[in-house]
């Protein structure tokens, strides 16, 4: 089954977490897709991905480059996984549940804990996936800016 992670960030905003997380999905050799739930949020990513070190960038893909196939990293907007991606990494409030039986190795679903809104709808969301059966992790941000994990 699925294994499905949420991420509260606590300290660091979205911009600075996300690359981290996203070179570690990497890092095992998995591919990933990035849905953003806005066309502005998107475009954010997709500059931070190229431009998040001085020594180091993501290579990534959206529908405007093309090849869908050929990108370790695929940002989008809808519920499509065009590179046969492993992990599908949810962010601001992109519900995991419909992705659960798509065969993914992991959900990720990364939110600002800080945002009352966000965080009311992590909280839903975990009671849903807990209703359909799945026993998420929920991983906390700590203050040396890694992750330890509650549950």
């Amino acid at each position: 089954m699925t294994e499905v992670w949420f991420y509260q960030l606590q300290r660091r905003r979205l911009e600075q977490a996300l690359p981290s997380l996203v070179e570690r999905v990497r890092q095992r050799g998995w591919r990933a897709v990035l849905q953003a739930a806005t066309p502005e949020r998107l475009a954010a990513i997709d500059d931070l991905l190229w431009t998040y070190a001085e020594d180091s960038f993501l290579p990534h893909g959206a529908a405007k480059d093309g090849d869908p196939e050929l990108q370790p990293v695929w940002l989008t907007l809808g519920a499509d996984n065009p590179n046969d991606a492993q992990v599908r990494f949810l962010l601001e409030g992109v519900a995991a549940a419909p992705f659960v039986e798509q065969g993914y190795q992991r959900l990720i679903i990364l939110f600002d804990g800080r945002d009352p809104g966000f965080l009311d709808d992590a909280r839903a969301q975990w009671k849903d996936l807990r209703r359909i059966g799945v026993a998420p992790a929920y991983w906390a941000e700590t203050e040396e800016g890694g992750w330890r994990k509650q549950a």
